[in-house]
């Protein structure tokens, strides 16, 4: 196999990434293959942290529209994040590859507390680390959550698992039919032009510290291995 292009990547997975064809919670099938995907690359000497959103079990902007109070809504799915975190863990040790869940709400008996440099202690010992409770404070996205924690244990790129769409598009594709796939977007133009990379917050962050974010397919098993040979799979948001 070829040398790994990436050191250290962190991954970043929705909610509805676990769920598979289940109307919500998590599918363990689907599940099962994300951590094969995971173990594989962590085999071959990449350094691994995931984040992971709760779209399959919460959504606190839903929760907020419905009328409940933002944060509590936040906080809400903060907490939904930390179950994802768990199902995780358990089906990525089953493929052998140790692992870490930090939350950024104190949970000691499910997980340890999210301090970086056990994080980073973690990942230089190989452990895969799964970062969970997003950044621990409410109006701020998973997304945000990912790109923050890309930047605190230095990670070298961000990807960013789709379902079902094989990257950035030029327009929304329930609204144009044709749109096409973008292969190579800056920070700054997604943007400009609202595209759907990550939140605005998450992609600024990304912007201002030359954070790469590679958009890909989740659903093709190849993807992860394919990004970090350092083919070109999906889109490359970058300077």
């Amino acid at each position: 196999m070829p040398e790994p292009k990436f050191h250290r990547v962190l991954l970043k997975l929705s909610g509805e990434a676990l769920q598979g064809e289940l109307e919500y919670g998590v599918d363990p099938d689907r599940i099962a293959v994300i951590a094969k995907q995971v173990h594989e690359i962590v085999e071959r000497g990449v350094e691994v942290a995931i984040v992971v959103g709760a779209g399959n079990i919460y959504r606190g902007v839903m929760g907020a529209a419905a009328g409940m109070d933002r944060a509590t809504a936040d906080y809400m799915g903060m907490l939904a994040t930390v179950l994802n975190a768990i199902a995780l863990q358990d089906a990525i040790e089953r493929e052998g590859t140790h692992t870490r869940v930090l939350s950024a709400i104190a949970m000691s008996e499910v997980a340890e507390p999210y301090i970086r440099r056990r994080a980073l202690r973690h990942l230089e010992k190989k452990r895969c680390v799964i970062f969970a409770a997003g950044t621990g404070n409410p109006f701020f996205t998973t997304d945000t959550a990912a790109a923050l924690r890309a930047l605190e244990v230095h990670a070298e790129a961000i990807l960013m698992a789709k379902n079902g769409v094989e990257g950035v598009l030029d327009a929304d594709p329930n609204e144009v039919a044709d749109a096409k796939l973008i292969d190579r977007i800056s920070h700054h133009e997604a943007i400009s032009r609202g595209l759907r990379v990550m939140d605005v917050t998450a992609l600024s962050l990304c912007m201002d510290n030359r954070l790469p974010i590679y958009v890909f397919n989740m659903n093709d098993e190849r993807n992860i291995a394919r990004i970090v040979d350092g083919e070109r799979v999906g889109t490359v948001v970058d300077t």
